[in-house]
């Protein structure tokens, strides 16, 4: 029982690879190898190269120290990081909150069996993620120095305590989520919250890296001795990987005691927060006078409703928002070496300053297409919005003002900040600021007759027209297309017009498409909407 429950978990985290989510059928034999190869090169041939890479660099500045332990000690700490956060929304979604947890449960099969079953799914994945880092570690470590039995089995105990921590923390981590998921009415923020504090994470350790790393090397004796004396259990940790007798025991016995107190705690809290369904209010009538909405606004509120329904729809078709309001902020407050440096790399091209940045937050912008989607996402139940006594014309211009609200606001902020603290003439910035809001009305209008051209109303996944659509691929390529034939065609054009002139006819050509397609919106993309 307990074989067959593991295979379950484990075909639903893999379904992609074996079944076609468009289609719901199984993958042919070559697909499913040819997929399984490909996840192969992911992990293996670009994770593993590039955590190979890191520890050769390290393995050849701390063991001519003798201070081989801090590449365990850096190694480990990496795969217990990776290992976390690639596990945690699989332990949210597979462990507490799996959507088959009362099924299970009404069957004939013992509660332990199920929570083993998923502790070992969550397990095998915490490994597969920090097995590409400690693996390459240990085998570096043992190509650079002495290999005895007591480096062999400590190497060994480290590829397996790490994945021990990584089991308990993502536990730990996903219970967190799942409570916390558990009192909000909408749980898709605390998925979308989560998901961006985990990409701000990566990003700001990709950036700190390699100067960290640089300071460590180049002060290694410094703070080697300052873990051993402030921080002497990371340094016991870390001796682990170099076989050191008394520091495997105790990493050991401490590892045991915290997996068994993980199985005590989560035996006795399963049940609760399996079955647990959510935060729920009283209800109770209350004499009102009924408020209605015009068609517009009923509208329009259906379409944010299902926008903030899905985490997956928000994440991938609406980070431009966030990155213009990442650049406000970087550019407000590296206002004082941004300008010299854009200075002396633009000073011969005079001008080229506002197209620049007008390139900048239309590339940016373009990251937002939720109209492409937004028809595909309608699924089956198309005919539920084709059946009410609303026109199409109505029912697309919802989905095109949800992406107008979500982008204009951003894009107008990011583009007047740039405007006031960017040179050029009072016309440069104007047109600036006009041409980035005329290029995201044209990117919403041409993104919504993309999803209008070429649905896909069959997905069994919403993933499948949110990132596996092609219309989303050309709506975000042509996006970025535009932006830099805007600031490249300005090269051209430099010698015998002004910015303020090239911006004035690239506003006049933004404008004239815009109407176009909002033209055939109305019409030819209305008629076709209704015969879907």
């Amino acid at each position: 029982m307990l074989k067959l429950l593991v295979k379950k978990q484990l075909m639903e985290i893999f379904r992609n690879y074996f079944y076609n989510p468009k289609t719901n059928k199984k993958r042919s034999t070559g697909a499913v190898i040819g997929f399984v190869v490909l996840f192969a090169i992911i992990m293996i041939g670009m994770l593993g190269t590039m955590f190979t890479a890191l520890s050769v660099s390290l393995c050849k500045a701390f063991i001519p120290l003798q201070m081989g332990w801090m590449v365990f000690g850096i190694m480990g700490l990496l795969g217990i990081f990776l290992g976390a956060f690639g596990s945690v929304f699989n332990t949210f979604s597979g462990l507490y909150l799996a959507k088959d947890n009362e099924l299970l449960l009404s069957l004939p099969i013992p509660v332990r069996s199920i929570i083993l079953s998923r502790l070992l799914s969550v397990y095998l994945m915490g490994l597969m993620y920090s097995a590409v880092v400690t693996i390459p570690a240990a085998i570096v470590y043992c190509v650079y120095t002495t290999v005895t039995p007591a480096v062999i089995l400590g190497c060994t105990l480290m590829v397996l305590i790490i994945s021990m921590i990584v089991l308990v923390l993502s536990c730990l981590l996903g219970w967190m989520v799942a409570r916390i998921s558990l009192k909000l009415k909408n749980k898709s923020f605390i998925r979308v919250l989560t998901s961006l504090l985990f990409i701000g994470a990566y990003y700001f350790f990709y950036y700190k890296a390699q100067g960290t790393l640089r300071n460590l090397i180049a002060n290694a004796v410094t703070y080697g001795q300052e873990i051993q004396g402030s921080a002497y259990p990371v340094y016991l940790f870390a001796r682990v990987g170099e076989g050191d007798w008394k520091a495997m025991g105790l990493v050991t016995l401490a590892t045991v005691l915290a997996l068994l107190l993980t199985w005590r705690i989560l035996s006795r809290s399963f049940l609760h927060i399996a079955t647990a369904t959510g935060k729920t209010k009283k209800a109770a009538f209350r004499a009102d006078a009924i408020r209605t909405r015009s068609i517009s606004g009923a509208l329009l509120s259906r379409e944010f409703g299902r926008y903030a329904s899905s985490p997956v729809y928000i994440l991938n078709c609406t980070m431009g928002t966030l990155f213009l309001l990442v650049i406000v902020v970087a550019v407000l407050i590296k206002s004082g070496t941004v300008l010299p440096t854009l200075g002396k790399i633009c000073s011969e091209y005079s001008g080229f300053i506002p197209v620049l940045a007008c390139a900048i937050v239309c590339m940016v912008a373009s990251m937002n297409d939720s109209a492409t989607p937004s028809v595909s996402l309608e699924g089956k139940n198309l005919w539920l919005i084709q059946s009410l006594p609303v026109r199409p014309w109505d029912a697309l211009k919802a989905k095109l003002q949800v992406q107008l609200l979500l982008t204009a606001p951003p894009a107008f902020l990011c583009s007047v900040c740039l405007a006031i603290i960017l040179p050029g003439t009072l016309a440069e910035r104007l047109l600036m600021v006009l041409a980035s809001l005329l290029y995201v009305a044209f990117s919403a209008l041409s993104d919504l007759m993309l999803g209008i051209k070429s649905p896909n109303l069959t997905w069994t996944n919403e993933m499948v027209p949110i990132k596996q659509n092609f219309s989303v691929f050309v709506a975000m390529l042509g996006g970025w297309i535009y932006s830099i034939a805007l600031g490249g065609l300005f090269f051209l054009c430099e010698l015998v017009m002004s910015a303020s002139v090239y911006l004035g006819i690239v506003c006049l050509l933004t404008a004239g498409l815009s109407l176009l397609l909002y033209r055939w919106l109305k019409t030819k993309g209305a008629n076709i909407f209704a015969s879907l």
